[in-house]
């Protein structure tokens, strides 16, 4: 109920039914959901002690953060003309187009698979932590009961003050920011990645691949587009969550459209054996004879456990 009281426009009349609830308590379970995924992957981080900086974080790990910076200044505005139905339209779509479906969806490999205390795992939780903890305060005045549940859980700093949320400040915009060309790269990847995801989505409809890392992609593209694929190529296979990604012949063609202009795509199995461990496909996969199933990367973590 403070979730639909927190959502109507009170300029027109306020509408409820049992339709709008349901809808309602869709959009309060994503919410849930998307701070439940992000509190049990920080389950083991101290902020004191395992935040790495600003200089470890890796690219994807700062457009996050410039990301979140751009929805605490939406909120805070919203906040400051009591429009409180646009911060939390913008919370939602936040946490569904550039966590969930993207950043978080990204991040799984380097939090499942890395080293538990490794630089990579650890900056990727730096900026879980960052955002969750700012969301939780944003979200504090619209949902009181489900942001101290949220910062019960949350690992707390020194700063922080730990026996409620209601008792720390909630974040200014401007603490992340970025120059235009670094924004609109990665937003760039993201229009990139999901073009490319509804290939696989059809490629798993069909029973061609199952998960997106039986996936080989081939991206085949001319002129600039081509120049930028090939500029950001290395990022894509992590991005995409694919085992193989490939840059095609520039005048061929791929078995596939897209809704990106000039770019065609064409989906194969992924070849070579599996690793059992992170389950991508790579010709590497028994390099490490104590580890005959494990690709070079997973056999170098389980050797330094």
């Amino acid at each position: 109920l403070r979730l639909w009281v927190a959502s109507l426009d009170y300029h027109v009349d306020a509408r409820l039914s049992k339709d709008i609830l349901k809808q309602t308590s869709e959009s309060y379970r994503k919410l849930r959901n998307t701070a439940r995924f992000m509190l049990g992957n920080l389950n083991d981080f101290n902020p004191d002690t395992d935040a790495v900086c600003d200089c470890e974080l890796t690219d994807i790990d700062r457009w996050a953060l410039v990301a979140f910076d751009e929805l605490v200044a939406k909120c805070r505005a919203a906040y400051d003309s009591y429009t409180f139905h646009l911060a939390l339209h913008a919370i939602h779509a936040f946490c569904v187009t550039d966590l969930s479906n993207f950043y978080l969806d990204v991040l799984k490999d380097r939090l499942y698979v890395e080293r538990a205390d490794s630089k990579s795992r650890r900056a990727a939780q730096t900026a879980m932590w960052r955002i969750l903890r700012g969301l939780t305060l944003l979200l504090a005045p619209m949902l009181t009961f489900t942001a101290e549940e949220i910062w019960s859980f949350l690992p707390k700093s020194s700063a922080d003050t730990a026996e409620s949320v209601l008792l720390n400040d909630m974040p200014a915009p401007g603490t992340y920011t970025a120059d235009p060309a670094f924004e609109e790269k990665w937003n760039r990847i993201h229009a990139l990645r999901d073009a490319v995801a509804k290939v696989l989505e059809s490629a798993r409809a069909s029973k061609l691949i199952g998960a997106s890392l039986d996936a080989k992609v081939v991206l085949y593209a001319a002129g600039e587009q081509r120049v930028f694929i090939e500029s950001v190529l290395p990022l894509l296979p992590q991005v995409m969550i694919a085992s193989v990604v490939e840059l095609g012949a520039e005048d061929e063609r791929g078995e596939s459209d897209t809704e990106l202009d000039g770019l065609t795509v064409t989906v194969t199995h992924a070849e070579g054996p599996k690793c059992e461990r992170c389950w991508s496909y790579s010709g590497d996969v028994g390099s490490d004879p104590e580890h005959p199933t494990l690709c070079a990367r997973c056999g170098g973590v389980v050797r330094s456990l």
